[in-house]
């Protein structure tokens, strides 16, 4: 809290004010901001890297990045790291704890909350990955580089207190340049902030995005960390049944992406349900994770190692499936029992395996048409990883900056488009915010919706509403209510409560009995609005209910005023204009 205070203490020094006001009048300057965030992303991700890994050393004994990579556990007493490691976690997520509420990453941070991250929620994402992944737990450490890159980002923006729309997209800008520096790959960077974080491509983004993304890449390179690359054939002859035959991968990538999603959303509930403390459940799922991996180390940590591996040998149907099957246990236990990470990498590594079990099924058929193998993994890798991530681009041009390979590309483009497109049709989430989605959020993208939950029943009604109690008799209403003065009154019980709406030119119609009471009609007796509700619900509830005018009522009933479907829907599209206006940067 304390630190809280002094970053925006520092706001009001008048060197800062300065140069929060050369960031709003200069372009040149976001950029310069965005390639320092840049910058740190790529140092603090580079840390993360050697950290987990350094763990991996130090519990099981093996060089960088090769964990997945062992043939088998040469010392099984190893695995208890996986306990160990979940009840370490327990003890973190006990000390950083806070009630009632969930650390908020980045891609909620920019659909809700216009780029604002705690630095606490940073941290404590961080740390939880860095030890899920370095114990061996089957979760990558993407999470965590887009977290601590987006993070340092909001901790910039907010200090110089940019506008939110510069905000968001310099959390993006961080975030894609993490996952830039991890890959070596600042084109996949750039279009994770666009795709994933942000949400649209818009001229305003694209400069500070790439500058950040080109710094951080920059970083790994100084650093002497050797690019991610996988090798591919160099020569191929794609024809339009291959394409036809990669568009069917495509969608069987995205039926299996539905399913993992949806598996690990089960599998969290089955285990909600459990007798076991909240905190405690990664030592439980260290324990369920030590079987899986004696059968196959393969299903230990993210699968870099593995993922190499498979693509060098040539391996059988059999195992492929074993490990796939193992693999994707593997994450469900991880992800449901509370180890912190995600499934980017644990996809691509699956991805891989369906993308070579899709071809060797192909060629066995004998329809006259075959695959290669290596081939149909890479495709395999970008149509799952965007079914499960999203971002069709990001994932294509991960490929080509990992292979180097420009014949592939247009291959795994068509893939991607048609998972991501079957994924949208048939599920309409991806992971992240299918996860958000189960908690109850209406986030579906990245796309700012946060300026809807601040327009709420309570900032559009209006406060003068004409009330009457129910007893009032329609002559005693056409006295103090003259024909033209209103065109609604609402009606009240004896403690003031709600009863429903009538309309002026109803009491004033000639065949009205005058002396029946105003309830007789009262109408949307039971339609009206919390004051906490925001603008979306307000439009949907006006369309549910064909009003022109909804009752904004407390939790005990009593009348707070009245919105109008006119005046919410003239609020609603001046914010939606404003929204694309600060999106393009007008």
């Amino acid at each position: 809290m304390a630190f809280r205070l002094n970053v925006f203490s520092l706001g009001r020094h008048p060197i800062v004010v300065r140069i929060r006001q050369g960031l709003r009048e200069s372009e040149a300057a976001l950029i310069a901001l965005a390639a320092t965030v840049g910058l740190a992303a790529g140092v603090l991700t580079n840390v993360q890297s050697l950290l987990a890994h350094g763990l991996q050393q130090v519990l099981y004994g093996v060089t960088l990045n090769r964990l997945s990579a062992l043939g088998s556990i040469h010392h099984p007493w190893r695995l208890v790291a996986l306990p160990i490691g979940g009840a370490a976690l327990a003890l973190i997520t006990i000390a950083f704890r806070q009630r009632d509420r969930v650390p908020i990453d980045v891609v909620e941070a920019n659909a809700l909350h216009g780029g604002r991250i705690p630095l606490r929620d940073s941290l404590m994402i961080s740390c939880q990955t860095i030890l899920s992944n370095g114990c061996g737990a089957s979760v990558g450490l993407e999470a965590a580089y887009a977290q601590i890159g987006g993070g340092i980002a909001s901790l910039f923006g907010q200090g110089l207190r940019l506008r939110r729309a510069d905000l968001r997209t310099l959390v993006g800008a961080g975030a894609g340049a993490a996952v830039g520096a991890a890959f070596g790959a600042p084109l996949t960077g750039a279009f994770y902030a666009f795709e994933i974080v942000i949400g649209a491509y818009s001229p305003a983004a694209i400069a500070p995005v790439a500058a950040a993304a080109l710094a951080a890449t920059f970083v790994t390179r100084t650093l002497g960390v050797p690019p991610y690359l996988i090798a591919s054939a160099a020569e191929r002859s794609v024809t339009t049944v291959d394409y036809l035959l990669y568009a069917g991968l495509g969608i069987a990538c995205a039926v299996f992406g539905i399913i993992v999603m949806r598996l690990v959303t089960q599998s969290e509930r089955v285990v909600r349900r459990l007798p076991i403390a909240e905190p405690w459940r990664p030592l439980v799922g260290g324990l369920l994770l030590i079987p899986i991996a004696l059968v196959s180390p393969q299903s230990l940590s993210a699968g870099h190692g593995a993922l190499h591996l498979d693509l060098v040998l040539h391996l059988s149907v059999e195992f492929l499936a074993a490990v796939l099957f193992l693999k994707l246990a593997a994450s469900v236990v991880s992800l449901s029992f509370g180890f912190r990470g995600g499934l980017f990498f644990a996809s691509l590594f699956m991805g891989a395996l369906f993308g070579q079990l899709y071809a060797e099924l192909i060629n066995a058929v004998g329809i006259g048409v075959t695959l290669d193998v290596n081939d149909a993994a890479l495709v395999g890798m970008a149509a799952l990883s965007v079914s499960i991530i999203g971002g069709p681009m990001t994932l294509s041009l991960l490929i080509l900056e990992t292979t180097h390979d420009f014949s592939l590309t247009a291959v795994v483009i068509t893939a991607a488009l048609v998972a991501s497109a079957f994924t949208r049709e048939r599920f309409g989430y991806s992971f992240s915010t299918w996860r958000l989605h189960v908690r109850g959020s209406a986030v579906r993208s990245p796309r700012d919706i946060g300026w809807m939950h601040r327009l709420t029943a309570r900032s559009l009604m209006r406060l003068d509403p004409v009330v009457l109690p129910q007893t009032t008799t329609i002559a005693e209403f056409r006295l103090r209510v003259p024909l033209g003065s209103t065109s609604r009154a609402i009606v009240v019980d004896d403690a003031g409560g709600y009863c429903g709406m009538v309309f002026t030119a109803a009491a004033f119609a000639d065949a009205v009995d005058v002396q029946a009471p105003l309830s007789s009609l009262a109408v949307q007796q039971s339609c009206s609005v919390a004051p906490t509700d925001d603008i979306a619900a307000l439009m949907r509830l006006f369309d549910d209910a064909g009003a022109d005018d909804i009752a904004v009522v407390d939790a005990t009933g009593q009348v707070l005023g009245v919105v109008t479907e006119k005046y919410v829907r003239r609020r609603y599209l001046g914010e939606s204009e404003a929204e694309l206006r600060r999106l393009f940067g007008e």
